[in-house]
């Protein structure tokens, strides 16, 4: 009888389950099995059968539970199987791994049963394979229930860290602000003077939050974008005086090349007004007072693009990639968030476009925008001179 193999050969059962689980463990196993996994399952099969071969069989189902996958019901099976979920999430498992626990019992059972020439009815490979599905239905739904709490409390606690740099970094620039003006407001300064430029860069650094923090709304919210196309130069024009504030707090010096009025791009515009008016408020930052910070547009092949150059210095590890995580910053000046540069990459991401970063060790960054190259309708202005004669 299956009950009594399963028995006799307990330990040589467990022992094979245990050196499976381990081949697939992330960290390892500790050297006792979990506190509700095999081990247990095992003694509530034995149990079962044990059951189903007296006068009341269908006392087993509060030992293993009903067949079919209907309505859950409580039985032993189900208790530890739940909790033997909740420990596989603890030590690191995936749900697949969940399944194979169970299944690794189903091997080593048949394995051992054909090495040892042993009989077992068909009726007992039935109870058997109950038992399975109903703590297999049971670890994976508590593994996935649990699973959910923590990938919730990591999000809200993600959360909670980018809302409380956010509301520091608003709170700092509003206090500088408010500082300066009410200087200002006494009178014993001139609006031409060192006050009236640290209002001013905090006026510019308030803009700079609220913009990324509308762009990074817009693309966790899932909002649909909304693309047209635009005149790459004017585009360009656009990025050029919404960014001649910065250029007068910083100090530095903006070279932007002339673009071709032919070229388009089919965009969403807050979005990449977004992502390249954060790469040229870096590229200030990051850049030494007077630095020459040059904004360059134009097409290659298929593709336009949108090239940042700074005077940073270059990259201290030289691993461009690591900048576009969020809360990383590389430079020595900590201000800010460390999230423009995730938005940044996001926001053209969302457009069809690549962002890059090119290191140029001893002088700067470029940063590129790569976008699917369009051109403008035709118009007069545009049309070749006709012919005459």
């Amino acid at each position: 009888m299956m009950h009594r193999f399963l028995s006799d050969n307990r330990a040589e059962l467990i022992a094979r389950c245990r050196g499976k689980v381990a081949l697939r463990s992330a960290t390892g196993v500790p050297g006792q099995e979990l506190d509700h996994g095999v081990t247990v399952f095992l003694d509530q099969l034995i149990k079962t059968l044990q059951v189903e071969e007296g006068a009341e069989p269908m006392r087993s189902r509060k030992v293993s539970g009903p067949a079919g996958g209907g309505r859950p019901a409580l039985s032993e099976i189900s208790e530890s199987a739940a909790l033997h979920g909740r420990e596989l999430l603890t030590h690191g498992f995936t749900v697949d791994q969940v399944v194979h626990d169970y299944g690794d019992l189903c091997q080593a059972i048949s394995d051992l049963a054909f090495e040892r020439g042993a009989e077992i009815e068909t009726d007992e490979f039935r109870t058997l394979n109950r038992c399975l599905d109903n703590a297999i239905a049971h670890a994976v739904t508590e593994f996935g229930y649990q699973n959910e709490i923590v990938q919730s409390d990591r999000q809200a606690l993600a959360l909670n860290e980018r809302l409380g740099f956010f509301a520091h970094e608003l709170r700092n620039q509003l206090c500088t602000a408010t500082l300066a003006l009410s200087i200002i407001k006494e009178g014993s300064v001139g609006m031409s003077g060192a006050t009236a430029g640290i209002l001013d860069r905090a006026l510019a650094g308030l803009g700079s939050l609220i913009d990324r923090s509308l762009a990074e709304v817009r693309m966790a919210a899932g909002t649909p974008v909304q693309k047209r196309l635009y005149s790459l130069a004017d585009f360009i024009a656009e990025i050029r005086l919404s960014a001649s504030l910065e250029v007068t707090v910083r100090g530095c010096v903006l070279v932007v090349s002339e673009v071709d009025p032919v070229l388009a791009i089919d965009v969403d515009r807050d979005l990449l007004l977004s992502a390249t008016g954060n790469l040229l408020q870096n590229a200030f930052k990051f850049s030494a007072p007077g630095s020459e910070i040059t904004l360059n547009a134009y097409a290659l092949a298929d593709r336009i693009l949108i090239d940042v150059e700074d005077r940073c210095g270059g990259l201290p590890s030289g691993d461009g990639a690591a900048l576009f995580q969020p809360f990383v910053q590389e430079s020595a000046d900590q201000s800010g968030l460390g999230l423009g540069l995730s938005i940044s990459q996001r926001s053209v991401e969302a457009n069809q476009g690549q962002l890059s970063v090119r290191d140029v060790p001893g002088t700067g960054c470029v940063f590129t925008i790569s976008l699917p190259r369009h051109q403008m309708p035709p118009s007069e202005g545009l049309l070749p001179p006709r012919a005459t004669g």
